[in-house]
């Protein structure tokens, strides 16, 4: 099998697996308990959120460990919107800004705020899935509480202005949220120099386990717990924290950040040759989002005249694991909003392919896949009504 799916998940590397090991066996203790073992449990914890702020440039205490991007993002609009804004008896809470791209953790969240009484404005993008600064401003008004803009698309790769963003947002005092899950070991995320003032992560997208992320909060930001329970992480988010994973996202985070200067290369330069090659030999296909301003391992191409679902299928059948969008919508036959949202129409957004590349990502693997890739196009498209 071929995967070329990283964006979606990533496998724990062998070095986190390694650090987080003793956490399950002998070093077990609940960080909230007062004896000896559980003591150790919070200072390791202590110890591995100064390691992360280190990362992020930031002071310990501004880190939450969460359950990963889906909660730390919850808990950054949810948080802020309900610390800020107007309470629950008023028609009109308050306003927030954010875009047509964002993750479905982001947009189902907005619109379970717009319920609650927030006013939510979707920013749209250009064609390469960019918002435009000037709309950005144009769109902020005297109740706005929080702007929340993803560093990276997850699905189309395209990178945002992000510290232009944080510039604007900063100027007219507004809390400036970004999703960053996608950048996680890519960028450069120490957040002064993004100008943000609250930060997603997930571990698994940069080669950490599963089921923990966190969330920058900058200090003296309001923002209303969304988890009820014990005092764990300053009484910001109750729950007994995971040290096995906070373990391994610091590692990862390390360990990333590391070799991501290198890595970026080796990637940036199979991506762009994936993408010359797909558009040359592939007839009717086109990319989708920027050309170049877009994550290192993301490429996304949009084949005409076929049925993506078939098409995704055909590449699993014949060992190629790809996917047509975000991992969290997989399930659904809908075109995907990102795609749509940057102008593609409905057929054509249904027959596009998402292939993220990774760290065992070879050149021969992307021979390979576009040899496949090429034949299963043509095999499709000779049985294919559209053609």
């Amino acid at each position: 099998m071929i995967y070329l799916d990283y964006a979606a998940t990533t496998p724990t590397d062998q070095e986190v697996l390694k650090a987080m090991e003793p956490f399950f066996t002998k070093k077990f203790g609940n960080p909230s308990s007062l004896h000896m073992l559980g003591q150790k449990a919070k200072g390791e914890l202590e110890s591995t959120r100064q390691k992360i702020a280190e990362e992020l440039a930031c002071l310990p205490e501004e880190i939450i460990f969460t359950s990963g991007g889906t909660e730390s993002d919850n808990l950054a609009i949810k948080g802020v919107l309900e610390a800020k804004g107007k309470p629950a008896t008023e028609k009109k809470r308050g306003h927030m800004i954010t875009t047509q791209i964002e993750h479905h953790a982001v947009l189902h969240t907005c619109e379970d705020m717009a319920k609650r009484g927030f006013d939510v404005t979707y920013l749209p993008v250009d064609q390469n899935g960019v918002i435009s600064l000037k709309q950005l401003e144009e769109a902020i008004r005297e109740d706005t509480l929080l702007i929340s803009i993803m560093t990276a698309n997850n699905e189309i790769g395209v990178i945002q202005p992000i510290t232009k963003i944080g510039r604007i947002a900063n100027k007219h005092k507004i809390p400036f949220h970004t999703d960053a899950v996608q950048a996680g070991g890519t960028f450069d995320l120490k957040v002064d120099h993004l100008k943000v003032d609250l930060l997603s992560l997930s571990a698994h997208k940069f080669y950490g386990p599963k089921g923990v992320g966190l969330l920058y909060v900058r200090k003296g930001m309001r923002i209303k717990p969304q988890q009820i329970g014990g005092s764990q992480e300053m009484n910001r988010r109750a729950s007994t924290e995971n040290i096995p994973g906070i373990i391994g996202l610091a590692k990862a985070l390390e360990i990333a950040n590391k070799r991501k200067e290198d890595e970026n290369k080796r990637l940036i330069k199979l991506r762009d040759y994936f993408i010359q090659e797909a558009l040359k030999h592939l007839p009717d296909t086109r990319l989708n989002g920027h050309p170049t301003e877009r994550l290192p391992n993301n490429v996304n191409i949009a084949v005409g005249k076929i049925e993506g679902e078939s098409l995704l299928l055909r590449l699993d059948m014949m060992g190629i694991a790809c996917s047509s969008g975000s991992a969290c919508a997989s399930g659904s036959l809908d075109p995907s909003h990102v795609l749509l949202a940057i102008g593609l129409p409905h057929e054509i957004a249904q027959g596009s392919l998402r292939f993220s590349l990774g760290k065992d990502t070879t050149k021969s693997d992307i021979d390979k896949t576009l040899e496949i890739l090429k034949k299963v196009v043509s095999d499709l498209r000779a049985m294919s009504p559209l053609v």
